[in-house]
């Protein structure tokens, strides 16, 4: 968020200079200003060289040379200037707020405590607040952020970022209508500006007023403006208020605007499930994946379709199929001991393993993560790492039988070795601790059927679909709510 740019540019160029006028000092600082004023700045640094070898103490010839060459572009060298200028008058405000800017363009924390030091000078300044705001918000200190926000005055409406910041940390604090103020506020001011219609729209949505979504977005929709993101929002107010029909023609029209965003086959998949449309969906998937056919969470929600019309065998085959192209975000993945092997090498982090597992042997979970990353190497099921991960998992489900990802794992690793009676039996103790255990479910599904135990296979597999759509479900509506508690920091730049 620059309010530097223009606003704080003309605080050190224009109001500044009636301040240095305005004291008794050498004859050279209204040459100096008047350089300054005309944008000479080389005129200016040349001025302030002379005059400082006569005054080399004087604080505002410091600061007038800071001025100058952050007129330059030299802000590593302007910034020395003001802070050599502090150092002969430590409350000098012009060259401490010449500093704060340098240090809050460039990010760092360092501009806190002088933008602090200006707030206990000159208390209502709106800028330093509002600056506060943003580096407050950075951090997620949103109590810190709304605080100083709300004492950065009108200037607050002139930062179409800074609301959006604003409405965000009223959000996180859960004070709704403050919220909403906030972004109706952005779009008042920023009418034009697509992003702050649709958080307003979506906040809108979110806190329960799916009419006021649909009018906050008609003015785009109607132009033929709005964004197949937009439009997605739209289609969820009008499902909000029971307009399916409408619902379905926005979906269309925003898969026809951009026919490669999944989530909206998704969308459009889970209103045919409601609707119990299900070869409607199923048909809309397939077009989907006529233009990305290696798109994990289009066979997923295609499963779930084919459960409902009893196509059990296709059911199986897509989702068998994500699990393939996706494996860390479909059924099969253990999450924590994903990420152990993401942040390392594989065998670094299985070495650490090893070290912190000689000091606790019996630690399940470190087993447990043993037997993970010897498996994510894909070793074969003969070799001595795969019989070590077995071996590994399966202590570590004796010494903690409520470690569900250890069961999941050996599940997994029975199934690879062909033991597929052992696999149903470590996914059903899974299932006993975990009921909503996908990765137990889509295992149990594989392990009976490659015993031909397939009598409880359709009850399984509707059991799987319906989770995955609920989590579906929970996951675009997480995401919706990230679009606007977390406004892109990258935005500050506009």
């Amino acid at each position: 968020m620059k309010f530097s740019g223009a606003l704080r540019r003309l605080i050190l160029f224009f109001g500044l200079v009636p301040a240095l006028l305005g004291q008794r000092g050498s004859p050279d600082l209204a040459a100096v200003t008047a350089a300054l004023g005309n944008r000479q700045f080389d005129r200016a640094l040349e001025l302030v060289s002379t005059a400082l070898e006569q005054y080399p103490h004087d604080a505002r010839l410091w600061t007038l040379q800071g001025i100058a060459l952050s007129g330059k572009g030299r802000s590593k060298d302007a910034l020395s200037s003001f802070r050599t200028s502090l150092k002969f008058s430590p409350d000098y405000l012009p060259a401490i707020e010449g500093a704060a800017q340098i240090e809050y363009e460039a990010g760092s924390e360092a501009a806190v405590p002088l933008l602090e030091h200006v707030l206990r000078l000159r208390p209502h300044d709106q800028t330093s607040h509002a600056m506060l705001a943003v580096i407050a918000y950075r951090h997620h200190d949103c109590h810190k952020c709304v605080r100083n926000f709300e004492q950065s005055g009108p200037l607050l409406d002139s930062q179409v970022g800074a609301l959006q910041e604003y409405g965000s940390c009223l959000l996180r604090l859960k004070q709704l209508d403050q919220a909403i103020a906030a972004f109706q506020r952005a779009l008042d001011s920023h009418p034009d500006n697509p992003d702050a219609r649709y958080q307003l729209a979506a906040v809108q949505l979110q806190t329960g007023h799916a009419d006021q979504t649909i009018e906050t977005l008609t003015p785009a929709l109607q132009s033929g403006l709005a964004d197949d993101r937009a439009m997605e929002l739209a289609a969820s107010a009008y499902e909000a208020k029971g307009d399916t029909p409408q619902a379905v023609t926005t979906l269309r029209q925003a898969i026809v605007k951009n026919p490669r965003n999944t989530d909206l086959y998704l969308d459009f998949a889970d209103l045919c499930i409601q609707h119990q449309s299900f070869q409607t969906g199923v048909d809309m998937i397939n077009s989907g994946l006529s233009l990305q056919p290696k798109v994990a969470p289009l066979y997923l929600a295609r499963g779930i379709l084919y459960v409902q019309l009893a196509r059990f065998d296709d059911a199986e085959a897509d989702f068998e199929k994500a699990d393939v192209l996706d494996p860390r975000n479909s059924f099969a993945a253990a999450a924590l001991g994903l990420q152990a092997v993401e942040q390392h090498d594989p065998d670094q982090a299985l070495a650490t393993l090893r070290a912190k597992l000689a000091k606790r042997p019996n630690e399940p979970f470190l087993l447990y993560l043993q037997a993970d990353i010897l498996t994510q190497k894909g070793p074969d099921p003969n070799s001595p790492d795969f019989q070590m991960a077995v071996r590994s998992a399966t202590r570590a489900v004796a010494l903690e039988p409520r470690l569900v990802p250890a069961h999941d794992l050996l599940a997994k690793l029975y199934l690879q070795a062909g033991k597929n009676e052992q696999a149903v039996q470590q996914c059903r103790k899974a299932l006993e601790n975990d009921p909503k255990d996908q990765t137990a479910l889509y295992h149990l599904i594989q392990a009976l059927r490659k015993t031909g135990q397939k009598d409880e296979l359709p009850e399984l597999l509707k059991q799987l679909a319906e989770l995955r759509r609920q989590a579906t479900q929970q996951e675009r509506e997480h995401n919706r709510y990230k679009l606007v508690t977390e406004t892109s920091l990258s935005d500050e730049s506009k």
